[in-house]
C-alpha cells in the first residue's frame, strides 16, 4: 500500500504570511490539529501545529505539563497567545517539515508519524507540491479494518 492509497486529497493549507489567528480558525473549521504551509505554487515550505502555537505562546509549558501534576496560571498562556495571534505563521512554522511522497509505502508513513509523534503529515509529489495529507487516524482506520499497511 502506498501513501497515495491512504491520503486524503484535502489541500487545506496556509500561506506563510497568514496569521496565527487564521491558522486557528482553519484548524477549528476543518477539525485538524496542524496545517501544511505552502507558497504560491503550492509547494510545501513549512508545517505548523497546535503544539507549535502552545509552545510559542508559553515557552516551556508543554514540557512543564509533561513533568508535573498541576496546571500553571492560565493567564500567562492567554497573554502569550494574545502576543502572537496576529503575527505571521512564518515566525512559528517548522521549516523543512516531515513529509512523504505519494509513492512512499504506508509502512514508511507510519514509521515517520510514530517516531515523530505526528498527527498529520503532508503528502507531496515529485515537484514538492502538496497533493494531500495523511492523518494518524487514517492509518489506524486501515489497521482496524485489517488492511495490511
Amino acid at each position: 500500500m502506498k501513501a497515495t492509497d491512504i491520503m486524503e486529497r484535502d489541500l487545506t493549507a496556509i500561506m506563510s504570511d497568514e496569521t496565527v489567528k487564521r491558522f486557528i480558525m482553519i484548524c477549528q473549521r476543518h477539525g485538524i490539529s496542524a496545517l501544511p504551509v505552502v507558497n504560491d505554487d503550492y509547494k510545501l515550505v513549512g508545517y505548523l501545529s497546535e503544539s507549535g502555537i502552545i509552545s510559542s505562546s508559553l515557552p516551556g509549558y508543554l514540557q512543564l505539563m509533561e513533568s508535573s501534576a498541576f496546571i500553571p496560571d492560565s493567564q500567562q498562556f492567554f497573554k502569550g497567545l494574545k502576543n502572537i495571534i496576529n503575527k505571521p505563521v512564518s515566525e512559528f512554522m517548522i521549516e523543512n517539515p516531515h513529509k512523504v511522497y505519494v509513492d512512499d509505502t504506508a509502512l514508511h508513513v507510519a514509521d515517520i508519524m510514530i517516531k515523530n509523534k505526528l498527527k498529520l503529515i503532508p503528502v507531496i509529489d515529485q515537484e514538492e507540491r502538496l497533493v494531500g495529507i495523511i492523518r494518524r487516524i487514517d492509518l489506524l482506520s486501515k489497521a482496524a479494518k485489517g488492511e495490511n499497511i
